[in-house]
């Protein structure tokens, strides 16, 4: 197996937990010491630093919302002079204000170390060349994989988003053999790289590093088929650091967390009860080695479990399973909770229609409608209307069992539905729920 950082991704179990608890306390009292906002949260239920000897004391701490940091905007939760702050990122947050984190060197230097783990997982080496498609700028994406790019040695291309035809030829011309991108981007890349007639073979990807949104393991399947390479699942948000937080290993069977810097939690999204490894609920986050905008027990409305048991890669840290969502993302629709994730496993798996998929929500007359508009392939829209309606009736009846609720889905042409270059915008709900 390669590492990039054997040490600190294979310790043992008592050895990481002693870490982190050493690591948690310094941030604790750092945080009372330095951030107004976590001192009055810390004094409100009646915590001092000292309380706090080690992880099994993490309980005792608040939560820490986004609206904490929205409150707070923009540079109230920085734990650090602005004098030591290098960079700032923003969240592209839709609604209010946006969320702003800030980075010191040493921020940087161990984001940079997260990030070639992840890639070294993924098969990378000094001598790759990787295609960085994740947006630049504010967002974390772009420059999060960047840095990590280089800090094993490798080539970078700084593709950015965008300008896809540019995109196809650098891969092609350059001899890229590792795509950083989201998962909806990969597949429209493969779409695109069809239609220009190049076949897979002409390319030498071999891999795609893909995040930045909840993808099922049925995409997995399609995008590794559609590019013929092998799909690692990157997790991350800008809150905690960006990109690589946990990525897949070469099993790809969890996302492994990357615990000397962070200690990561599931809780009843409900109750804020912590559940047990295997229980799937909402993934909490305490950065316990950031200098510049640490967080304690941040929750990230992401809903996945922790793996239980030892991967076969022989790294030692925590595993997270694919994410099933979020919960500000769940529709809930006649008392039903409803995924994005859920409809486009049925559709993948059914593998009867393009995977570009649009969930439209209103309510009529005080009852609420839900609508699938599907892209059909090419091939399928030259069908008969009366085939067309049958598949419709298909893939209704399979969404209505999975779901538990009434679905019309509608089958629209190729192309019909607009494609993304960053994040997919996969709901539109009109209902005037607020």
């Amino acid at each position: 197996m390669t590492y990039w950082n054997e040490r600190c991704e294979c310790m043992s179990r008592d050895e990481r937990t002693q870490l982190q608890s050493e690591r948690l306390v310094k941030l604790v009292k750092r945080v009372y010491e330095n951030v107004p906002h976590y001192r009055g949260k810390m004094d409100a239920i009646g915590v001092k630093p000292e309380d706090i000897k080690g992880v099994e004391d993490l309980t005792k701490l608040p939560f820490t919302l986004k609206t904490d940091i929205r409150d707070t905007y923009p540079f109230g939760m920085f734990a650090t002079p602005m004098t030591d702050i290098v960079r700032i990122h923003a969240s592209s947050g839709t609604t209010g204000k946006q969320t702003v984190v800030g980075y010191t060197k040493n921020d940087l230097e161990v984001w940079a170390e997260c990030m070639a783990r992840s890639l070294i997982g993924a098969g990378a080496t000094a001598d790759s060349m990787i295609q960085v498609s994740y947006g630049y700028g504010l967002f974390t994406g772009g420059l999060g994989a960047h840095y990590g790019v280089e800090k094993i040695g490798a080539s970078v291309v700084p593709a950015s988003s965008g300008n896809t035809a540019r995109q196809i030829t650098m891969l092609k011309d350059f001899g890229v053999d590792i795509l950083c991108c989201t998962p909806s981007y990969a597949l429209y890349l493969a779409e695109e790289i069809a239609n220009a007639g190049i076949k897979k073979g002409e390319l030498k990807l071999k891999a795609g590093v893909f995040g930045a949104e909840p993808w099922t393991e049925e995409m997995r399947t399609e995008i590794q088929d559609k590019l013929g390479i092998k799909a690692f699942d990157i997790y991350g948000l800008s809150e905690i650091m960006g990109p690589s937080v946990a990525c897949d290993c070469e099993e790809r069977h969890g996302m492994h967390v990357q615990e000397d810097h962070f200690i990561v939690e599931i809780i009843n999204p409900d109750t804020g009860e912590v559940l047990p490894d295997g229980e799937k609920g909402e993934v909490v986050f305490t950065t316990i080695t950031k200098e510049g905008f640490p967080l304690i027990r941040y929750r990230t409305r992401d809903i996945s479990r922790i793996i239980p048991g030892d991967c076969p890669c022989g790294r030692t840290t925590r595993r997270l399973a694919k994410f099933q969502g979020r919960t500000d993302d769940m529709l809930i629709v006649r008392g039903v909770n409803v995924f994005p994730s859920q409809i486009e496993s049925v559709l993948l798996e059914m593998g009867e229609t393009a995977p570009h998929y649009e969930i439209l929500v209103d309510r009529i007359s005080n009852h609420d409608t839900m609508e699938v508009h599907v892209e059909m392939t090419p091939a399928f829209f030259s069908d008969s209307i009366k085939n067309l309606e049958i598949t419709e009736k298909k893939i209704s009846a399979r969404l209505n069992s999975v779901l538990g609720i009434s679905v019309k889905v509608v089958l629209v042409e190729p192309k019909s539905i607009e494609r993304s270059e960053g994040k997919a915008k996969r709901v539109i709900d009109k209902r005037k729920l607020h």
